[in-house]
C-alpha cells in the first residue's frame, strides 16, 4: 500500500504538462489518470488484506491532528528513480518538519501491520520484466528506513523515459512554485510503484 498525500490544482498541473512531454519521448509510459494517481508518497508498506481497517484506522488518526490541508510546499526541481534502461520521473517538494513529522507519525501508526516483503500479487498488476517486479517489490521493503526520514524526497512521479532523457531534463532551469496539499488516502499500488486502486480515502 501507499499512504499519500494529494496535490492541489497548481501541482497537477505543472504534473500534467511534465507527463505530456514524457508521453511524446516514451509512449510505452503511463498517462496521468484514474489509475495512475498524482500522489506525494509518505509511506509504502507491504501489510495484510485482513488488516487494512486497522490500518485506515491508525493512519485516519494521525492524518486527522495534522491539519493536511494547511501544509505548503514548495516544489524545487526534477528528478528521477532509475529502473533498468529507463526511469520514473517526478517534482520534488522540498521537506519541511511538518511532513517528516507526519510521515514519521504515519511509520509508528501502522507498525503493528507491516510485513517485511510480499510478493508482485500484492500489487495490482505486473510489469513485462520480471526485473521491474523485483526492483518494485525491494523497493517496498526497504522503504522505511531508506527512503524515510532524513532520506524522505517528497516528489509527484510523472511519467516514465529513457535514463538518457532523463539527465538531460534534470540539467534545465527548475522554476520552484509553491503548492498545497488538498487531502490524504491509501492506494494498492501498480506497475512503477503508481497509485493505481483507491481503497481508501479520509475526509479531513
Amino acid at each position: 500500500i501507499d499512504i499519500l498525500l494529494e496535490p492541489d490544482a497548481t501541482m497537477l498541473e505543472h504534473s500534467a504538462a511534465n507527463n505530456a512531454r514524457l508521453l511524446k519521448v516514451f509512449p510505452k509510459g503511463f498517462a496521468l489518470d484514474a489509475s495512475h494517481t498524482p500522489h506525494i508518497t509518505m509511506i509504502q508498506r507491504f501489510v495484510r488484506t485482513a488488516d487494512l481497517d486497522k490500518v485506515y484506522a491508525a493512519a485516519g488518526k494521525v492524518l486527522a491532528a495534522a491539519n493536511v490541508k494547511a501544509m505548503k510546499l514548495e516544489a524545487s526541481k526534477y528528478y528521477y528513480a532509475p529502473g533498468g534502461a529507463v526511469g520514473v520521473a517526478g517534482i520534488v517538494a522540498k521537506p519541511t518538519p511538518e511532513i517528516l513529522k507526519l510521515q514519521q507519525d504515519l511509520i509508528a501508526a501502522v507498525a503493528p501491520f507491516t510485513v517485511e516483503t510480499g510478493s508482485i500479487g500484492a500489487f495490482t498488476a505486473p510489469h513485462n520484466d520480471p526485473a521491474m517486479d523485483a526492483a518494485l517489490i525491494q523497493y517496498v521493503s526497504m522503504f522505511v528506513p531508506k527512503y524515510a526520514g532524513e532520506h524522505f524526497n517528497p516528489h509527484i512521479s510523472t511519467g516514465v523515459a529513457p535514463k538518457g532523457y532523463l539527465d538531460k531534463m534534470l540539467t534545465e532551469q527548475f522554476q520552484s512554485f509553491t503548492f498545497s496539499t488538498a487531502g490524504a488516502a491509501v492506494y494498492q499500488l501498480g506497475p512503477f510503484g503508481t497509485a493505481a486502486k483507491k481503497l481508501k480515502e479520509w475526509d479531513l
